[in-house]
């Protein structure tokens, strides 16, 4: 790709050059209109609920969420009506699905049990209960006790 005064240029397909800034910003911009700063939250709307919702910012862009600057979060106003939940955003981001995927893979990795860590696993009797309580009926795995006194 050639460099033509600090711009990436390519040739079109009716052969013009065309030129467009040779660094890609990566991050993302706030959602409000001709605001060029750094997206700091994502925006979201529980419909159902009538709540506004402003946490951390999103791993992905979405579709019906809107990313916001620092500025445009603190300023933030819901509907009439509406409630806002604003998310603390100085606690880490959820696991993304990479990270689900790594654990899924260190588990499948781990070393099969020995038999004897497989006895030792087996779970002992039921401990019995004090003589005062009495099972008066059963249902499935639940147990309805009472107390004799």
């Amino acid at each position: 790709m050639p460099i033509v005064g600090g711009r990436a240029a390519c040739r079109s397909a009716r052969g013009r050059v065309v030129a467009y800034p040779a660094r890609v910003t990566l991050s993302r911009q706030c959602s409000r209109a001709a605001c060029p700063r750094p997206a700091a939250g994502t925006l979201t709307y529980v419909y159902s609920d009538s709540t506004v919702v402003l946490g951390p910012l999103a791993t992905y862009a979405e579709p019906h969420a809107y990313d916001l600057c620092e500025d445009h979060a603190s300023r933030l106003t819901a509907p009439r009506g509406w409630d806002v939940v604003r998310l603390a955003t100085d606690q880490p981001a959820p696991a993304s699905h990479d990270d689900l995927v790594a654990i899924a893979e260190a588990v499948r990795a781990r070393p099969a049990p020995t038999d004897s860590e497989r006895t030792a696993a087996r779970p002992t009797a039921a401990r019995r209960e004090p003589d005062s309580v009495t099972e008066t009926s059963r249902r499935g795995h639940l147990r309805v006790l009472r107390d004799r006194n």
